[in-house]
């Protein structure tokens, strides 16, 4: 597994323990920063290949009033489009997946759109006036990259790299488990709402500690053997290694009961889930039996919706479906267990008894999360909230005096 898992960076000896602020979990102010400072300018993973196979088939994705479709075209092309007719600006696909035949039809007006993103046509055009250019009036495109079978995409352009760059030192993670082949599950696609920041979802998923004790069946998985591995690039990989003990629950007993064949995976994968972080909020995470990615999508400062998708792999066995889908139990179990250590975090913000967070080395990737915000927003590094309406002035002024000096705790 060594030369497959790159070397983690250390956790400094001495470090600022401290979290954000209390006041970033409750301002819309600020949420409207991290919209156009984070959200619009970040890599987003939204699907994989497999779940636009044919022409016309399509995806969506929607951030903070930004909505995306991504499509197959007739020639095999994948391309993202803002989800917007260019007449009213109407939605053009409602829902998270589905297929148009041969054209995108707006349901408002009737407005026509080839699969590639070019206007076909409009109903009644002699009601224009001079007409309409229908080469300047196609589809505005998005930046969407492929990698490893993965679909990442992003509004505007940012500090991030190209993707296959960005996740480089995943790639051989990646492919040692095959994910470019991976087909869609069984109703894949799952989503729902919690009443909190998204920050506070990010806390929890960001650092291992409380796991032998909020999480009874990964502990009993896996407990023994969970790691962290920090890397450049504000990357995050969680390896948890199973099967030194028989399981005490029912769902991880009979999932270590399973031996479906494993033999397509490296030796060292065979007995391992793992969690590929990408900031701001996205995840891919594998088991021998299948993936899924999932990732926490601001709604207002105190929602956030909860998405994602899980995947198998191509040809399954008996064995490897009822493994996958014990895997897919224990997960659905700790989801449940974390929300609700998101909602006591985020509770805690607004109490007047709240002194901040004092971290542990175990928790150093939370703080590691808090200071690729910080570097982003320098506004975040004062302990005592602005007016509302000062957040993005000051955050500029601060911005403008060099922002916020690299923490012995954050990362590159």
């Amino acid at each position: 597994m060594t030369a497959l898992i790159p070397r983690s960076r250390p956790v400094p000896a001495a470090w600022d323990r401290r979290g954000l602020p209390g006041w970033a979990y409750h301002s819309p102010a600020l949420l409207a920063l991290e919209r156009d400072r984070v959200f619009l300018t970040h890599w987003h993973v939204v699907g994989h290949e497999a779940d636009v196979a044919e022409p016309g088939d399509w995806l969506s994705f929607d951030v903070l009033g930004e909505r995306a479709v991504v499509l197959r075209g007739a020639d095999g092309r994948l391309r993202a489009f803002h989800n917007l007719c260019r007449h009213r600006g109407a939605r053009l696909v409602e829902g998270g997946s589905g297929r148009c035949r041969s054209a995108l039809v707006c349901p408002f007006h009737g407005w026509v759109y080839e699969l590639d993103g070019r206007l076909r046509g409009a109903a009644q055009p002699g009601t224009f006036g001079e007409g309409l250019d229908r080469e300047a009036m196609g589809l505005v495109p998005i930046e969407l990259e492929s990698v490893h079978g993965f679909l990442f995409l992003r509004f505007r352009p940012g500090p991030q790299p190209a993707v296959a760059e960005l996740l480089r030192p995943y790639g051989p993670i990646l492919r040692a488990f095959g994910t470019a082949a991976l087909a869609p599950s069984e109703r894949p696609a799952w989503s729902e709402e919690i009443a909190v920041n998204w920050k506070s979802v990010r806390d929890v998923d960001n650092e291992g500690y409380h796991v032998a004790l909020a999480h009874p069946a990964l502990n009993d998985l896996y407990g023994r053997d969970y790691r962290e591995v920090y890397l450049d690039g504000d990357l995050h990989l969680s390896v948890a290694t199973f099967g030194d003990r028989p399981g005490r629950r029912w769902s991880v007993r009979r999932y270590l009961e399973r031996r479906p064949d494993r033999s397509h995976l490296p030796e060292a994968f065979r007995s391992c889930w793992l969690y590929l972080g990408l900031f701001p909020t996205g995840v891919i995470a594998l088991t021998p039996e299948g993936a899924q990615f999932y990732h926490d999508v601001p709604l207002t400062a105190r929602s956030t919706r909860l998405a994602g998708r899980h995947y198998r792999r191509p040809e399954e066995s008996r064995e490897a479906r009822a493994a996958r889908y014990l895997a897919r139990r224990i997960d659905r179990e700790t989801a449940v267990e974390d929300r609700q250590l998101s909602v006591w975090s985020d509770e805690s913000m607004l109490s007047s008894a709240f002194r901040g967070f004092h971290l542990s080395d175990l928790e150093w990737g939370l703080r590691r999360h808090h200071d690729a915000l910080r570097r982003l927003m320098p506004v975040l590094t004062l302990p005592e909230a602005p007016a509302e309406d000062a957040v993005a002035r000051v955050n500029a002024e601060m911005t403008g005096r060099g922002g916020v000096p690299a923490q012995d705790g954050g990362a590159r």
